[in-house]
């Protein structure tokens, strides 16, 4: 007799709940790429993979769960972008101009999905799961890693990271949305190295 093939722990038992994770989170990006942040709900994401609303309920959590699975996995493609950017033989502040390069291309290829990260608003008493705190630590740590020989004080550079995290994320918004050039003609990646460039001219070259 045949031997019964063992059925996954997913719904319908056809995936198990890692590869059932990756499906949603994969669906739901996908919705927002093309709609933005109003595309996305769960009866539409449940069509979108043929599933019942409540298989995501279960195995994912609510949609809040959901956009937060969403923008995890933008942070490591984030990270993977800026690690891939960096020489690691480059002296410090290249390095930097190099992250700021690769985070505005990031966006600029992906700004729906890349604007998730900022519009989403989980519930006031809601924490952040450990696995979106790591996602957002690897990148933060990135840059921070960068800025290690240049800012030694670990305070100043924790402040220096959110700073200049803040301002390239300004510019890219302002620059996705079409509002930069209201402002000025500069492209947003002279811009980014001049942020960049000015925020470290006290710093040593290597």
């Amino acid at each position: 007799m045949a031997k019964a093939k063992k059925r996954g722990t997913g719904p319908r038992g056809e995936h198990d709940r890692d590869a059932f994770l990756d499906l949603v989170t994969r669906a739901a990006e996908g919705l927002v790429r093309r709609e933005g942040l109003r595309g996305l709900g769960m009866r539409r994401l449940a069509t979108t993979i043929g599933y019942a609303p409540n298989s995501i309920y279960n195995a994912v959590g609510d949609l809040d769960a959901v956009t937060m699975r969403v923008n995890a996995r933008t942070l490591e493609r984030l990270h993977a972008t800026l690690t891939a950017a960096v020489a690691q033989a480059a002296p410090p502040r290249e390095k930097a101009l190099a992250l700021a390069d690769a985070y505005l291309a990031f966006v600029a290829a992906d700004p729906q999905v890349w604007s998730l990260v900022y519009e989403h608003q989980a519930a006031p008493d809601s924490a952040f799961p450990d696995w979106y705190a790591e996602a957002l630590g690897r990148a933060t740590d990135l840059v921070d890693g960068v800025l290690r020989p240049m800012i030694p004080d670990p305070d100043e550079r924790r402040q220096a990271v959110a700073t200049l995290w803040a301002g390239l994320h300004g510019l890219a918004s302002l620059s996705t949305s079409r509002k930069l050039a209201v402002l000025t003609p500069e492209s947003p990646r002279d811009l980014a190295r001049l942020l960049v460039g000015r925020f470290l001219g006290a710093a040593p070259l290597d």
